[in-house]
This record gives structure tokens, C-alpha cells and sequence, in this order.
């Protein structure tokens, strides 16, 4: 089921007009339309909002069926099985970008990049830019390309924390190995991220919020490669 009729059912289910709802909390009537007609989508501040109102996770608002977003265990017939490929993901992830690694040659022009080795397992993360960057993510399995995520991302006000950016970073996780967790909170901060797809085809963005301005965005995609 999808965000738009979650909604619509949660609403109806506690006998609130589009009205009510946009007043609890705190949006124009206009909006819930927009969001229920599947033309818009909240923002995580009124995510969070709904998830407390309705006292369902976000987790389960943003999911479009209990294993769409679910990773690994779909992928059965497929190189990630095991779900090594996986768990090396996040260890690598871990260990350069997030875990403020140390940067390799640039393999372009004033781009950063990290090497991440285990065995026959490499990932490489190369990127351009600062307060607005695009980059790529790769995996390779005996020198084989198997797997590439790109992403694109900017600051968008003042109060950005690239430290807490690389704090919720270092929370990913096997079900959700692309950037970080679907919600992290500390002190002033929280970090938003929707996934829709699987590891062999995906697309998502993450959001990170000081107090209730937004201050950070990125969006991402990608795939596997045969």
C-alpha cells in the first residue's frame, strides 16, 4: 500500500477530515489533498508529526508493502544471497566516508576518494564537490563491477553539522545499506531517509533537519551491474 492511501485509511479510520488533520498537525488543507492524491510527499518534520498522531512508525508510513523496502532476503537467486556482499557493504561504508577515513589519489581532477579492501571484496567511494556534491559508490567482487549506487546532495541553509551527517551515516544497516538509518535523532538534529526499491534497484533520499529548518538534502540511485 502506498504513503498516499496509508493516510487516507489512517484518517478516515479516526474520522478526521483533510481539514482536522492539516490542523492537528500544524499544514493547509491543500497539503493532505496534495499528499493523499500521491502529488506531494511531507517533509520528515510532518512525517514525524503523522507517525506520533497516528502512533505508526515512520517505518511503516513510508514502506509501500511489508517487504518492498526489505532488502537483502529478496535478492535469493542472486550474487547477494549470503549477504556478504551486504555486511561488507556497511563494514566499508563504516570505515571511509563516515568513519572519516583517510582519502586516497584522486582519480580525477579534485575529486576525494576512498578505497575499502577484505579478500577478494573492493569498494570505492569517489566524489566532486563540498556544499554541493555528486559522487558514486561501487562494489567489486574479483575485480568484477557488481553494484553502484550515485548520489547528488547540497547544504541548504545555515546550521549544517557534517559531523552529524557522518554520525548517522555510520548507522547503516544491512536492511538499509545506502546511506543511513530512516530516522536518527541527536540534540538539535535529525536525519531523515526513504528508500523505495531493492539492493539490485533502488532510489531514495535523505533530508537532515536542525530544529525544524531544513539544512541538508542528497538524492540517490542505483543499481546492480552485470
Amino acid at each position: 500500500m502506498k504513503f498516499q492511501d496509508k493516510l487516507q485509511m489512517l484518517r478516515k479510520q479516526k474520522s478526521l477530515s483533510q481539514e482536522k488533520l492539516a490542523e492537528m498537525i500544524g499544514v493547509s488543507r491543500q497539503a493532505v489533498a496534495k499528499w493523499e492524491l500521491g502529488q506531494s510527499y511531507p517533509d520528515m518534520v510532518n512525517l514525524i508529526a503523522i507517525s506520533d498522531l497516528f502512533r505508526v512508525s515512520i517505518d511503516r508510513l513510508v514502506k509501500e508493502s511489508d517487504d518492498e523496502n526489505c532488502l537483502y532476503h529478496q535478492a535469493n537467486d542472486t550474487i547477494y544471497a549470503d549477504g556478504g556482499i551486504i555486511d561488507f557493504l556497511c563494514r566499508a561504508k563504516k570505515a571511509t566516508y563516515a568513519g572519516k577515513g583517510t582519502e586516497t589519489f584522486p582519480s580525477r581532477p579534485h575529486s576525494h576518494d576512498l578505497h575499502y579492501t577484505e579478500g577478494q571484496y573492493q569498494y570505492i567511494d569517489t566524489y566532486l564537490g563540498g556544499e554541493k556534491f555528486a559522487g558514486e559508490e561501487a562494489l567489486w567482487v574479483k575485480e568484477q563491477p557488481i553494484w553502484s549506487m550515485n548520489y547528488v546532495g547540497r547544504i541548504v541553509a545555515e546550521g549544517f553539522d557534517g559531523n552529524f551527517l557522518k554520525e548517522s551515516l555510520a548507522l547503516v544497516s544491512k536492511e538499509y545499506p545506502y546511506r543511513g538509518p530512516l530516522l536518527h535523532r541527536n540534540g538539535d538534529f535529525t536525519y531523515h531517509c526513504i528508500v523505495k526499491g531493492t539492493f539490485e534497484w533502488f532510489h531514495g533520499f535523505e533530508e537532515i533537519f536542525c530544529n525544524s529548518r531544513k539544512v541538508f538534502e542528497c538524492m540517490f540511485h542505483g543499481g546492480s551491474i552485470k
